[in-house]
C-alpha cells in the first residue's frame, strides 16, 4: 500500500532514520522540523499520516495535533506521536489532543509499520466516505456539523472478550464510566456468537486468551457482514508486538498494552466508538438521501448522473495528491441477444448480476455505476495503470467464467464483458477526457472480439 507520510521532529537524525525506514518499506516521505512548518507542509502536500514528535521547542506536539484537529480540511489525517515520554499520563494527554496512537522511543518497527498500514487503510476508507457526503452537497443534502470530534462516546454497546477474571473485571468497571452495556465472552465462540446476534459499537479482544486463537477470531469478525465495520480494540502483553501487527493487518483498529491503564483506555474507547458513530452517519446520510437519486433503481449502483458528479471532485482531489485515479468503463458483450432470445426480464437478471459480481470482486471505496442501458463504469482511486489492468482482468473472469443463474427454460447462461481502461493523465485531464478514452479502449476492445480488456495506451493493432 502507497502512501504519502510527514515525519516531523526537531533533531535531524531522528528524521533521518525514520524517513530511511519508511522508504525501505516504499512509502513517500516528506519531513518538517518544526510545528509551524508541520501545519505548512500538510496544507500543501495532503500526507496520508503524520508521524509527529512531542517534544519540540515553540510549538510542541500535543499543540500541532490540537490544530490539525480543529481544521476541518486537516482534521481526518491520521496522527501518531512519536516520543520519549512513557508515562500513562503523556499517553492519554496525547491521545485527548486526538492523536490516533503514541509510541514510545525508540520504535518498535514491527509496530510502527503495521500501525501505518491500518492508519492508512481506514483514512482511505474514511476519505471516500468523506467525497461521496461532499458530493451529496451539490443535491442540497449535506450536514455541514458532521464531524468526528462532535460525536458523543456515551452509553455504546461493547463487547469485551477475555478469560482473565481479574483483567475483565479491570475493563469492564473501567467502561463503566461512560456506559452500561458492556457484555464480556471468554471464549472466541461465545464472542462470534453475541457479535452475529446483537450490534456492538466496539469490540475489545484480548491476544493472551488461553487456549484461544485471537486473531482468528479477528478474522472472523471482519469477514461476517454484521461484525465487518465494527472496531476491533486489542488487548497485549508489551512482548507481543508481533502478534499485535498481524492482528492490525487482519482489521483491528487499535490497540492497548498490559498492565492496562484505565485512563488509556477510556481515551482509546471514546476514539473507536466515535470515529464509529461518525462513520455510521455519513453512511447513513449517504445511502438514505442520495439512494433515489442517484443510484440505478434496477442493479442498485450508483447512476450516471452520481458519476458525472463525482468524478471531477476525485481528478481534484487526485490533482492535490499526486494520486493516480482509473476508470473501467465495460459492457456486456451481446446483450440484445439476450434479450432477443430470454427477454427483458432475463436481460435485467442478468444487469442486477453483473452489478452484484462487480461489487463483490472490487475494493469497498471504488465505484462502481450503470452508465446506460447494458454499460458500467468503475471508478478507482490511487490506482494506477497497472493495477487497473489487473483488476480489470479478474473481474472480466468472475463475470465470464461462471455461469448466469436465470429464469428462463434454458436455466442458465454465459455472459462475457468488454472493458476498456483509462488513467488521469496530469493535472489538465478532464472527467470528459477520462471517459472518453475509456470508451474509445472499449470500442477497441469490442472491434477486436470482445471478452477483452484494453487499456487507452495499448498500441492500436493495425487491420
Amino acid at each position: 500500500m502507497s502512501a504519502r507520510v510527514l515525519v516531523v521532529d526537531d533533531v535531524l537524525p531522528n528524521v533521518k532514520l525514520l524517513a530511511a525506514k519508511l522508504t525501505r518499506e516504499y512509502f513517500e516521505v516528506i519531513t518538517a522540523f518544526n510545528g509551524p512548518e508541520a501545519l505548512e507542509r500538510i496544507k500543501k502536500e495532503a500526507p496520508d499520516i503524520v508521524l509527529l514528535d512531542v517534544m519540540m521547542p515553540g510549538m510542541d506536539g500535543f499543540e500541532v495535533c490540537e490544530r490539525i484537529r480543529s481544521d476541518p480540511t486537516t482534521m481526518h489525517i491520521p496522527v501518531v506521536m512519536i516520543t520519549a515520554l512513557s508515562d500513562a499520563s503523556d499517553r492519554v494527554r496525547g491521545l485527548e489532543a486526538g492523536a490516533d496512537d503514541f509510541l514510545t522511543k525508540p520504535v518498535n518497527d514491527i509496530a510502527l509499520f503495521a500501525r501505518v498500514r491500518s492508519l492508512v487503510r481506514l483514512k482511505m476508507m474514511m476519505d471516500e466516505w468523506r467525497l461521496r457526503e461532499s458530493t451529496s452537497g451539490q443535491f442540497g443534502i449535506l450536514d455541514q456539523t458532521l464531524t468526528v470530534k462532535n460525536e458523543t462516546a456515551s452509553e455504546a454497546r461493547v463487547l469485551v472478550v477475555e478469560d482473565s477474571p481479574i483483567d475483565l473485571e479491570k475493563i469492564t468497571e473501567t467502561l463503566r464510566r461512560d456506559t452500561d452495556s458492556v457484555v464480556s465472552a471468554d471464549t472466541s465462540a461465545k464472542a462470534l456468537d453475541l457479535g452475529l446476534s446483537e450490534d456492538f459499537e466496539l469490540i475489545i479482544v484480548s491476544l493472551t486468551l488461553l487456549n484461544e486463537d485471537a486473531l482468528r477470531l479477528c478474522s472472523l469478525l471482519r469477514s461476517h457482514e454484521r461484525t465487518r465495520q465494527a472496531p476491533i480494540l486489542l488487548v497485549a502483553d508489551e512482548g507481543d508486538l508481533s502478534r499485535v501487527a498481524k492482528g492490525l493487518e487482519l482489521g483491528a483498529n487499535d490497540y492497548l498494552l498490559k498492565p492496562i491503564d484505565r485512563n488509556e483506555l477510556l481515551a482509546r474507547v471514546r476514539t473507536q466508538v466515535r470515529r464509529k458513530r461518525y462513520h455510521e452517519k455519513l453512511r447513513h446520510n449517504y445511502e438514505q438521501s442520495l439512494s433515489m437519486a442517484l443510484t440505478d433503481s434496477l442493479t442498485g449502483v450508483f447512476n450516471r448522473r452520481y458519476v458525472n458528479a463525482h468524478l471531477p471532485r476525485l481528478m481534484e482531489r487526485s490533482w492535490e495528491s499526486q494520486k493516480p485515479v482509473a476508470i473501467l468503463m465495460f459492457d456486456i458483450d451481446h446483450f440484445k441477444t439476450v434479450n432477443d432470445t430470454y427477454g427483458h426480464g432475463v436481460g435485467d437478471e442478468v444487469l442486477k448480476e453483473v452489478a452484484v459480481r462487480a461489487n463483490r470482486n472490487l475494493r469497498n471505496f471504488d465505484l462502481v455505476a450503470r452508465y446506460g442501458g447494458e454499460e458500467f463504469i468503475v471508478v478507482m482511486p490511487d490506482t494506477d495503470r497497472d493495477s487497473a489492468v489487473a483488476v480489470a482482468e479478474r473481474l472480466r473472469r468472475r463475470v465470464g467464467e461462471d455461469f448466469f443463474a436465470v429464469s428462463a427454460p434454458v436455466g442458465e447462461i454465459t455472459v462475457t464483458i468488454s472493458i476498456g481502461i483509462s488513467v488521469v493523465n496530469g493535472s489538465t485531464d478532464t472527467a470528459e477526457g477520462m471517459l472518453k478514452r475509456a470508451d474509445d479502449a472499449l470500442y477497441r476492445a469490442k472491434r477486436s472480439g470482445r471478452n477483452k480488456t484494453v487499456a487507452a495506451d495499448d498500441p492500436v493493432e493495425v487491420q
